[in-house]
């Protein structure tokens, strides 16, 4: 019997999460929705606005446009990115796709074949993994170390004749921790010696703690002969919901990915390329807003913990959108995620979705995804979780 492309992976968490809450009544109480990490609140008025006007006046928003993108905004991202990171980048360096998983499968088709072996720190994003399985490539998965770091050493032993690329999510997805400069230099370094690409997911790269740039990578002039970034409007914009990604890497490999989109979606949607760019040059004030409410989101997480710490929990991460918990129980997350629904009106994500089956990292785990919760809804947050009972 042949198996399907698609009966390789596991269904998408999120969708399954979602189930969780069929025959649920929430009327005592509202449910504290952290399941997953993207605003529902629409972009501001002023995007929304030059997008009516977008819609009403310019005909080729309704039309086809090139595979990779609008040339003025990858000239945008170009001139940004340069400006950022301290490079040199031209519009031929970037991509613009259909949402930031796009990118990635997008990288991915450019470099495996059937077999060939990626590898992905654990806990990794779990869409990573799908669109592997999918693919036909093997996840080889990096354990990280209790500080949620992963450890070039440790990714050095995994790479064998078949593996093409190391993956990187910072800030990370599902963990929040920042990986810092110099661990990406080594990375590169390591990838670069190997032969491999370093691909890495910058889709929260708006909300970084740091000031400056997060990394260096784009300074070095060779960087797009191992570096390929990934990036979304969508967290920053809010426009989710019309898919709107980058990927940036060498003009050769740009020419190997333009094959892909043309296959999938022949090109971008016009209007959330245009919003994307409008935004771009138009909501830097308003964005770094939108960055001041996230991490104060993130000081509330440490601003609560105390009353989880006392109750056995603890924080292993916590950045961008996300914190990962350990919870008290014996039980797994697998479980009690849906329990938390049901007992404390809350919808998280157990931390077995992240991992492969069977790692131990994902049982006493739980990611918290604030994207949508104020610093008082993680008040409420933390003290439903404190109050159920051991």
């Amino acid at each position: 019997m042949t198996h399907s492309r698609t009966a390789a992976t596991f269904p998408p968490p999120v969708m399954e999460a979602r189930r969780w809450l069929d025959g649920v009544d929430f009327s005592d109480r509202s449910l504290i929705n952290v399941s997953q990490a993207a605003p529902v609140d629409p972009p501001p008025p002023d995007m929304l606005a030059a997008m009516a006007e977008i819609v009403l006046t310019d005909p080729s928003a309704h039309l086809y446009g090139p595979v990779l993108g609008l040339d003025p905004l990858r000239e945008e991202v170009a001139a940004q990115w340069s400006r950022d990171y301290g490079g040199t980048l031209t519009a031929r360096n970037v991509a613009i796709t259909s949402g930031c998983n796009q990118a990635y499968a997008a990288a991915v088709a450019t470099l495996c074949g059937e077999g060939c072996e990626v590898i992905l720190p654990v806990p990794y994003y779990f869409n990573h993994r799908m669109w592997n399985d999918m693919a036909g490539v093997v996840t080889r998965p990096l354990s990280v170390g209790p500080d949620m770091l992963p450890d070039p050493d440790r990714a050095a032993a995994l790479i064998g004749p078949r593996t093409r690329a190391i993956v990187l999510v910072s800030p990370n997805n599902p963990a929040g921790v920042e990986y810092p400069a110099a661990l990406l230099r080594a990375f590169r370094d390591l990838a670069r010696a190997r032969g491999i690409a370093l691909i890495l997911d910058e889709t929260y790269r708006d909300f970084h703690s740091r000031d400056g740039a997060p990394h260096d990578l784009f300074a070095d002039p060779d960087w797009d002969d191992t570096l390929i970034q990934l990036y979304s409007f969508s967290k920053a914009y809010r426009l989710t919901g019309h898919r709107v990604g980058a990927l940036t890497a060498s003009p050769a490999r740009l020419a190997e990915v333009e094959k892909f989109l043309d296959t999938v979606t022949i090109c971008p949607a016009q209007l959330g390329q245009m919003a994307a760019l409008w935004g771009m040059r138009h909501l830097a004030d308003w964005l770094a807003g939108e960055r001041a409410e996230i991490l104060d989101r993130r000081a509330a997480i440490h601003d609560h913990l105390p009353a989880l710490s006392d109750r056995g929990w603890t924080l292993h991460g916590v950045g961008a959108y996300f914190a990962w918990l350990g919870h008290p129980w014996p039980e797994s997350s697998a479980t009690l995620a849906p329990r938390l629904v049901r007992d404390a009106g809350v919808l998280t994500l157990p931390g077995t979705m992240f991992v492969p089956d069977g790692d131990a990292a994902g049982p006493p785990s739980l990611r918290v995804a604030f994207a949508n919760v104020d610093r008082a809804g993680i008040a409420t947050l933390f003290d439903r979780l404190a109050a159920l009972p051991r």
